[in-house]
């Protein structure tokens, strides 16, 4: 009788435990199904349990992010993103249009904060955002979502952010060291050619619209102010203190513009401003001093951004001398 009792209490015990692994297994699949992000994402699961996770400190508080993520989602900094190599499977509208990118962007699905459910379809493992991007509650149920506050970090530091959460801070600290190098020698011959005190107005132009902008308000700022080291005219920089850039009426115009002009504009369009007689008494302008570059490719601090303005302010400020 004990051996039978014995024998009964292990056939039981086994078929418990076969049980329960059946119910595990179910569990594992219905998590990644789940009802509120809309989308199946068992395959991106398995690959994050394959290649792990790690914290990422990021501005809100840590996050658990893939350690290596495949399928990103940026809804903000996609030009950071795609100047470290990397490739995501759906980027905001702007970084779309932005023509210093078309060929990267082949096959990439352009999505919008507005639409969420057009983010989840995309089975994201990682999404980046803005802090004041909309629907961010239901963008963390899709995926693990870090913000980045625009402004918080520098231009330089905000590149090594993004290659920290991508698993790629050494080559973003890399490209950091190698272009603030270059930029600061090119500002340094800029001044031995022109004087010390030699100075450049950025301005972006659209239609009947003028603005002056700050050192750091991407259009090239960054590098003209920052790691050229020049020059912005003291009205420029008394006007743009409180918000960091400064509209500007024709008429005066020409109390804001230094020695020269960046000029951000649409190059395929014509321009009421600069085909006025007020532009074209304008010392800069008469002498030359004028360095035109698409607006569409200049509104990012990213390297790809930076590394195509540099290029065109070192053949405005110095022609094609080397």
């Amino acid at each position: 009788m004990k051996k039978k009792s014995y024998l009964a209490a292990a056939c039981l015990l086994l078929f418990m435990l076969v049980l329960s692994a059946c119910g595990g297994a179910a569990g594992s699949d219905a998590k990644t199904a789940s009802p509120e992000t809309g989308t199946e994402a068992a395959a991106g699961g398995a690959e994050e349990a394959a290649s792990g996770t790690v914290t990422y400190e990021s501005e809100s508080g840590p996050v658990q992010v893939p350690a290596n993520p495949t399928r990103i989602v940026a809804l903000t900094n996609a030009p950071n993103v795609l100047s470290l190599g990397v490739t995501p499977v759906g980027v905001d509208q702007w970084t779309g249009n932005n023509p210093l990118f078309t060929e990267k962007l082949k096959g990439v699905t352009v999505v919008t904060e507005e639409d969420p459910e057009s983010v989840a379809a995309l089975a994201p493992d990682l999404i980046i955002a803005g802090s004041t991007t909309k629907n961010l509650d239901q963008l963390n149920k899709i995926a693990p979502t870090v913000v980045y506050t625009w402004g918080k970090l520098n231009y330089l530091d905000q590149q090594v952010a993004v290659g920290k959460l991508l698993g790629k801070e050494a080559e973003a600290q890399a490209w950091v060291d190698d272009f603030t190098k270059r930029a600061s020698e090119i500002g340094g011959r800029i001044k031995a050619e022109y004087g010390d005190d030699v100075t450049v107005s950025v301005m972006e132009v659209d239609g009947k619209s003028a603005y002056v902008m700050g050192d750091s308000w991407a259009r090239g700022t960054e590098i003209l102010y920052q790691a050229m080291g020049l020059k912005m005219p003291d009205k420029v920089k008394e006007a743009v203190t409180s918000e960091g850039y400064y509209s500007l009426s024709l008429e005066v115009l020409p109390e804001y513009m230094g020695d020269f002009i960046a000029v951000s504009r649409k190059l395929d369009a014509s321009n009421e401003i600069m085909g006025s007689e007020v532009w074209k008494q304008i010392p800069a302008v008469k002498e030359g001093h004028v360095i035109e570059f698409e607006s569409r490719a200049s509104s990012y601090s990213d390297p790809t951004t930076l590394e195509n303005l540099l290029g065109i302010f070192e053949k405005g400020f110095l022609g094609d001398s080397k």
